[in-house]
């Protein structure tokens, strides 16, 4: 989140580059052992179907990344993206809320840091069941992608929130994909090399992780009191 946001100025170049860090830096402790298991029951899965004199390590490599899956992923985003920024530009008072959208995101992302996302994630049962029934009879990979994109998440929500305050649908996609695309090469390298990687990755940002989720809290909060300071 590194450019200025005021009033109903979209979601900018520094902002969506902001999301990206984010969704990097965040992945390892919140989409690693949230969606791990997801990943490697893919994998498992690919390579006991694939017959034995095709078995190599390009093979293994390409079933890992599981690409269809991470685009279905995207895909869910990119139209949550879209949708709530569209909604939000239909308000009145479009930039105070646009301000409080920012201050929500930079609330939800502090509370990252604190891992309390978990009590954020409970949604009804029914809409759990539903998710699960779906991405059952998704089978795997694009589809799979698709239907996990919409399970509750905490971490998911803070990227929404401020996706959501650009009120620019197309801008507001771009926004949730730079999140995605963040998260993403944690969970491929889970993929490729199993769990282990992940606590590598993991132990490996360790510190860093936590400083980009408060820079981003930080700048957030100082860009909605702009934006509420010109607006009142």
């Amino acid at each position: 989140m590194f450019a200025a946001l005021c009033g109903s100025v979209p979601l900018t170049g520094g902002l969506l580059l902001g999301l990206f860090l984010a969704g990097a830096a965040g992945s390892t402790m919140h989409c690693v052992p949230m969606c791990g298991g997801f990943v490697l029951g893919q994998v498992a899965d690919g390579m006991a179907r694939l017959p034995a004199a095709r078995l190599c390590e390009w093979r293994r490599i390409q079933g890992g990344a599981l690409l269809p899956y991470h685009l279905g992923r995207l895909t869910t985003y990119a139209v949550l993206g879209a949708l709530v920024s569209f909604g939000v530009s239909r308000l009145p008072w479009f930039g105070i809320v646009s301000a409080v959208l920012l201050l929500l995101g930079a609330a939800l992302f502090l509370a990252h840091v604190a891992h309390i996302l978990p009590a954020l994630e409970r949604a009804p049962a029914g809409w759990n069941r539903a998710v699960s029934r779906l991405a059952r009879r998704a089978g795997g990979g694009y589809p799979l992608g698709i239907a996990l994109g919409f399970l509750p998440c905490g971490f998911l929500y803070a990227a929404l929130a401020t996706a959501a305050a650009s009120g620019n649908a197309a801008l507001g996609a771009l926004g949730m994909l730079a999140f995605g695309l963040g998260t993403a090469p944690a969970l491929i390298a889970v993929g490729i090399a199993g769990q282990a990687a992940g606590r590598h990755w993991q132990r490996a940002i360790t510190v860093v992780a936590p400083a980009v989720m408060l820079l981003n809290a930080a700048l957030l909060t100082l860009l909605a009191l702009r934006g509420i300071a010109i607006n009142l």
